[in-house]
C-alpha cells in the first residue's frame, strides 16, 4: 500500500470518527456552541451533518481497502 492510500484511508476514519461524535454528543455541542433558543433544531441539524460525515467516511474507506 503506497502512502497516499493510507492517507487518504486516515482522513476518511477522522472522518467517519468527527460525523459519529457528532451524531452522539449533538444536544451537548449545540448548547456549547450556539446560543439560539431552538435546541432540537440545532441538535438535530449537527446529527444529519455527522451522518453525512460518517458515510462518506466510510465509503472512502469500502473504495480504498484492497478486498
Amino acid at each position: 500500500m503506497d502512502i497516499g492510500k493510507l492517507i487518504i484511508i486516515l482522513i476518511a476514519f477522522l472522518l467517519a470518527l468527527i460525523g459519529v461524535i457528532l451524531i452522539y454528543d449533538a444536544r451537548i455541542l449545540t448548547k456549547r456552541w450556539f446560543s439560539f433558543g431552538d435546541q432540537n433544531e440545532g441538535s438535530s441539524g449537527l446529527k444529519i451533518v455527522g451522518f453525512v460525515l460518517a458515510i462518506i467516511g466510510g465509503l472512502i474507506i469500502l473504495f480504498q481497502l484492497p478486498i
